[in-house]
């Protein structure tokens, strides 16, 4: 039995030489989105995560864009992983674990995920295309390192098949929000955390 307790919400701000971000979450949210990372096609990807994931998520991003878009996506990985982990709390209660396998179109993307406390990326995508407008395909795999860094998240993401792009790089962002939704969802059933250590780290 799946159930909602409380607003669980986080928030974290990063400032650096090369990028300042700020980022806010709620868990228990209804999906909407207010986008603004000056990285258009990062913002498109960050609103499908929250719709599917029934999040509340704001992000507020400058960064060194005309260097490239590497630090600004990779920064917006590091704070939305650190912003997660805090409004996890203790995590009492919570599933723990999410998984999910998601069609777009052409395209299948199997993600499944464990709030251990143990961040680690395991990534099998392999795309035909270099570039989607300006976005390079390769930095989706250093936003998602960092997240799983900094959110303590156990990630996997394999692409079963597909050829275009842009239908994998959404599966991913839609598969995460599905799959992150489940595991942060509480049971009624768990009084404390899904761990015979008694802790989760």
């Amino acid at each position: 039995m799946l159930i909602i307790l409380e607003k669980r919400k986080g928030e974290y701000k990063r400032n650096t030489l090369e990028t300042e971000i700020d980022v806010k979450i709620n868990l228990d949210g209804k999906g909407r989105s207010n986008l603004q990372t000056e990285i258009y096609f990062l913002n498109h990807m960050l609103s499908l995560f929250a719709r599917h994931g029934f999040f509340e998520l704001e992000i507020k991003a400058r960064g060194d864009l005309q260097v490239d878009y590497h630090h600004t996506v990779e920064d917006i990985g590091i704070c939305l992983g650190e912003a997660i982990k805090n409004a996890l709390q203790d995590k009492k209660g919570i599933k723990r674990y999410g998984f999910t396998i998601l069609p777009m179109d052409e395209s299948l993307i199997q993600l499944a995920l464990d709030l251990s406390g143990r961040g680690h990326l395991i990534y099998k995508v392999q795309f035909e295309q270099e570039r989607i407008g300006f976005f390079e395909v390769n930095l989706v795999e250093e936003f998602f390192r960092a997240l799983a860094s900094h959110a303590g998240i156990t990630l996997h993401i394999n692409l079963l098949y597909g050829k275009n792009s842009h239908h994998i790089i959404e599966a991913i962002f839609k598969a995460f929000g599905r799959a992150l939704n489940e595991a942060t969802g509480k049971d009624i059933r768990l009084k404390d955390v899904l761990s015979t250590k008694g802790v989760i780290d």
